[in-house]
């Protein structure tokens, strides 16, 4: 519902304009919003002007004109004054507060439409009778953004959002809970590639800092052609935020697509990721690997287990990494030079950090 504060801010615009005073009562005679005191007329006979079937009336200098919105009396509006103009004046302010109202009523429509199609509350036909009636585009790319944010309880993330994506170009802002806020996000049809969708992410991101200060995460889903699949990218977009958490904690932008293994061991019951570290390690699990054993193993990932290219890197001696290896070598009995043993201790230590966010483990 239209709020009293958005009323007031219409009819002292109208009274600026015009000179005439302007009051908007409820059902019950209450005043809503005014630009002048008007204790002087009697609101028994403004809450009867309701039952009255007559869209106005006057009485004495005060003018009684409806406001309706698909054929629901919402409220009394009183324009004080003699004359014709008067009259005018409040026809003016019923017409631009029920635009308002309807404005106001189809935007609500549409951020409830969208968290219900979000989270599959939605049957088939109710999606497209819904995007019919609130003019949204059925068959448009679309792909689901999640911005998450600790100080999302004021709504700077979400006004900030709305200040650089709008409903008239195909995007929609919402939510489902404090933690995140929801942009489904429409593209052309010939420009949503990866770049593209990085691009956006990239701006958030980009925006977020330099407008508030804010270090947000961002993560999306993929590309769906048509609007009952927005659920699917938001639940691509939701696993991508928690994977993004647990393997990749370093990236402030996470996207389904690139999640690779991680997506499978994130879907692992936590069992048989149990099962899976004491086959790998046996009684020799690493409980916990210094700094510099960490950069090692991950720079010799990085590199493609090439030695050479690694000690340079690391501005180490040829012999010193080879020693770095061979210790986790004896300590684990797997050899990271072995293309093999390498690709095993590296999906261990994804699954033992996954048990971690899962449980708390000091594997």
């Amino acid at each position: 519902m239209i709020t009293s504060q958005v009323i007031q801010t219409s009819i002292d615009e109208l009274k600026a304009i015009t000179k005439v005073d302007l009051c908007v009562y409820d059902l019950n005679g209450n005043v809503i919003a005014s630009t002048a005191d008007m204790s002087d007329l009697n609101t028994n006979l403004v809450s009867g002007f309701g039952d009255s079937p007559a869209d106005s009336q006057v009485i004495g200098a005060y003018h009684l004109l409806k406001i309706w919105d698909e054929g629901e009396l919402l409220y009394i509006l009183v324009a004080k004054g003699v004359g014709n103009d008067i009259y005018m004046v409040g026809k003016i302010a019923v017409s631009q507060i029920q635009n308002l109202a309807i404005a106001y009523k189809e935007r609500f429509d549409r951020n409830n439409f969208f968290q219900n199609l979000i989270m599959d509350n939605l049957l088939l036909v109710d999606i497209y009778n819904r995007a019919k009636k609130l003019h949204v585009e059925v068959t448009v790319p679309r792909a689901v953004y999640l911005v998450e944010t600790k100080l999302e309880k004021d709504g700077l993330v979400t006004e900030l959002l709305k200040g650089m994506f709008s409903s008239q170009a195909g995007d929609y802002i919402t939510a489902v809970d404090e933690s995140c806020v929801i942009l489904i996000k429409s593209f052309a049809q010939e420009d949503y590639s990866y770049e593209s969708l990085m691009a956006v992410a990239d701006t958030i991101v980009g925006m977020m800092n330099a407008e508030a200060m804010l270090n947000v995460r961002v993560s999306f889903g993929t590309v769906i052609q048509e609007l009952k699949d927005v659920s699917k990218s938001y639940k691509e977009a939701k696993m991508a935020l928690d994977v993004g958490k647990i393997f990749y904690a370093e990236k402030d932008i996470v996207a389904y697509s690139t999640l690779g293994i991680g997506r499978l061991i994130y879907q692992l019951p936590i069992n048989l990721c149990r099962i899976f570290v004491e086959e790998v390690f046996g009684g020799n699990v690493p409980l916990e690997l210094d700094d510099e054993t960490l950069s090692t193993i991950n720079k010799f990932f990085e590199n493609s287990l090439n030695v050479s290219e690694t000690s340079r890197q690391l501005f180490v001696h040829r012999n010193t990494l080879v020693y770095r290896i061979e210790k986790i070598q004896k300590s684990t009995g797997l050899d990271l030079r072995n293309f093999d043993d390498a690709l095993t201790f590296k999906i261990a230590m994804m699954v033992m950090n996954y048990m971690k966010y899962l449980d708390g483990l000091d594997y």
